[in-house]
């Protein structure tokens, strides 16, 4: 039961973060999403993601910051492997599936909703 809770609250917090970044600033949503992944991989590149992870599973895994997690884990090990070339390769690897999944989930989203135009 402690695991959904902190899933739960941890994955709350970061988008209520991300959500108060978006309304308190200027920064526009792409922004914030970049923001996100890029804080996601600098926080694993010195070692810190794992034990977070630990503690808020899907919380921390499932949002953005878990997105930049798997870029990051990916070139580690690619440059492992590969060494130089790795840091273009692996997160690429890596990040493959999720970037597939969005294009497929998308697609399948836009034969089922009708696109409307905004009205300014």
């Amino acid at each position: 039961m402690m695991d959904y809770l902190n899933a739960f609250w941890v994955g709350g917090l970061i988008c209520a973060l991300a959500q108060i970044l978006l309304d308190r600033t200027k920064l526009l949503p792409g922004r914030v999403m970049v923001l996100l992944v890029c804080l996601g991989a600098v926080i694993s590149f010195f070692g810190m993601y794992e034990p977070f992870a630990e503690y808020a599973g899907a919380g921390a895994n499932v949002p953005l910051l878990g997105y930049g997690n798997i870029l990051m884990k990916g070139i580690k090990d690619a440059v492992d492997e590969d060494g130089f070339i790795g840091l273009f390769k692996g997160g690429f690897t890596n990040g493959a599936v999720g970037c597939s999944a969005a294009l497929i989930f998308g697609y399948i989203a836009s034969l089922i909703f009708k696109s409307k135009t905004a009205k300014a």
